[in-house]
């Protein structure tokens, strides 16, 4: 646990050294991609929230979205009688299949027959070689190992999922580094997952999320590749979930991690976050207090973002694992809110009380995602990741840095939860009515050696009791 804490510290300081003796981003810099590297810190209530295991400080500068790492896939050419692949990506109302959403990122890539090929992060590549199953399928020429090839690829704030500006696809790749409390290496049920969330959101449920709430969306995994053995078994390591892209050059989606995270800025001394800088304009601009500002600004998120995270609870049985890695709020050119995103195949819990509804929605649903979980554990997992994680995160960040009174906020989302509490999700009434919390114990998960993506939903992570600041 030491050793993780100090990796995560040093890792941490030369990041905010490299950001220091970075110029500002150019006019025409992506501001989805500036955004994505600009999270230095990482989650501030996790003991190594920078910890790489694994990653030496050369691989660390090429693939850390921190240092601005960008870096050419590896290939590797699979015959596709191990290939397993599954799609609902459409083109202009055409189905298009995984390998050949893949095939556009390889143009000019020489092929054996009979293969097809499949992208995976370099660090990876090197890793999956020495395990048995790769090499038994290279030995059978089944494998072909075709080495680093094209244009280079950005990592994103997760690090494992890496982007290109101006292309319609984003990359999860698998990443056997343990970042945060897990490894990184997508699971079967996960791809299956995202795949099945986008064929539930087109048969309907989509449309009438985007009438009642016109700027959230969810940001779709709708198809993926991945290796089995010659007996049909899935081989770890080399799943890869393509992930549309639907962000343009000039849309302005910030993780709300990234906003509130202190870090330096050219020619200002210390450090402030994206969020106190747009909220001291705004008040300079208005001539308004902060204070004022910040509340204006908080509603607005709770409307926007918080809101229909809620709704797609109440009518569809979906809570998100909205924590504020995952959650993206959408800014106008002043800095205000004016929608949201959610990103992540793998956070997506299914009442079991809605078994029967989603299924009538789309039919064979979670049969193989592992999806549906009990109601009091979803209400559990999603207390902790859009109330405490997301929400209290968010007052906390306005309070530490001292833009507003915490109290004031904190009475602002209690009158936001009053007003939704007939919405039908029980969320809003948890937190009003509950004096004490479950909330996710990073530090204990830490020592306790546990991995978050493995095992049943329910222990994979330590939970704790706290004192509910609504109740206080």
């Amino acid at each position: 646990m030491v050793a993780r804490v100090a990796d995560s510290v040093r890792r941490t300081a030369g990041f905010i050294d490299g950001q220091r003796r970075r110029p500002a981003p150019h006019a025409e810099a992506d501001l989805f991609l500036t955004a994505e590297q600009s999270l230095l810190l990482g989650h501030p209530l996790h003991p190594s929230p920078k910890s790489r295991e694994g990653l030496s400080d050369s691989e660390s500068r090429l693939y850390s979205p921190e240092l601005h790492g960008s870096f050419p896939l590896h290939w590797m050419a699979v015959d596709r009688s191990v290939l397993a692949a599954d799609s609902a990506w459409t083109d202009q109302g055409r189905p298009v299949a995984a390998p050949d959403l893949v095939a556009r990122h390889a143009e000019g890539l020489r092929l054996p027959e009979h293969t097809a090929p499949i992208p995976l992060h370099p660090w990876q590549a090197r890793e999956l070689r020495n395990r048995p199953e790769v090499a038994a399928l290279l030995d059978a020429g089944l494998l072909h190992d075709l080495g680093p090839y094209g244009a280079r690829w950005h990592p994103t704030s997760s690090v494992r999922t890496v982007q290109r500006p101006g292309v319609d696809t984003m990359l999860k790749l698998s990443l056997g580094l343990r970042i945060t409390n897990s490894r990184r290496e997508n699971l079967r049920k996960e791809l299956h997952r995202g795949v099945e969330v986008h064929r539930l959101l087109r048969s309907g449920l989509a449309t009438h999320l985007h009438v009642t709430h016109p700027g959230f969306d969810i940001v779709r995994d709708p198809a993926w590749l991945a290796v089995d053995t010659q007996d049909g078994e899935p081989i770890p390591g080399f799943d890869v979930m393509l992930r549309h892209n639907p962000f343009g050059r000039h849309d302005d989606a910030v993780c709300i991690a990234g906003l509130t995270a202190p870090r330096p800025w050219p020619d200002q001394a210390g450090m402030h976050s994206r969020l106190a800088d747009i909220v001291c304009r705004l008040a300079a601009r208005t001539g308004r207090t902060t204070t004022a500002v910040a509340a204006e600004w908080f509603l607005r998120y709770l409307d926007r973002v918080v809101h229909p995270v809620l709704w797609l609870d109440a009518h569809a049985g979906v809570a998100l694992e909205a924590h504020q890695q995952n959650t993206l709020v959408m800014l106008d050119a002043e800095g205000w809110p004016v929608g949201g995103r959610y990103r992540d195949n793998q956070g997506y819990y299914f009442r079991e009380s809605h078994r029967e509804a989603l299924a009538g929605r789309l039919p064979g649903i979670g049969s193989v995602s592992d999806t549906f979980v009990s109601d009091a554990v979803t209400d559990e997992r999603f207390a902790y990741y859009l109330g405490i994680n997301n929400v209290f995160g968010l007052i906390g960040a306005f309070g530490a840095q001292q833009l507003a009174d915490e109290q004031v906020l904190l009475a602002a989302f209690r009158r936001f939860l009053g007003s939704v509490t007939g919405l039908g999700s029980p969320l809003p009434a948890h937190l009003l009515e509950t004096p004490h919390l479950r909330c996710k114990a990073n530090m204990l998960t830490r020592l306790h050696g546990l991995d978050e993506l493995v095992g049943p939903v329910d222990t994979q992570s330590v939970y704790v009791s706290i004192a509910n600041p609504l109740c206080v």
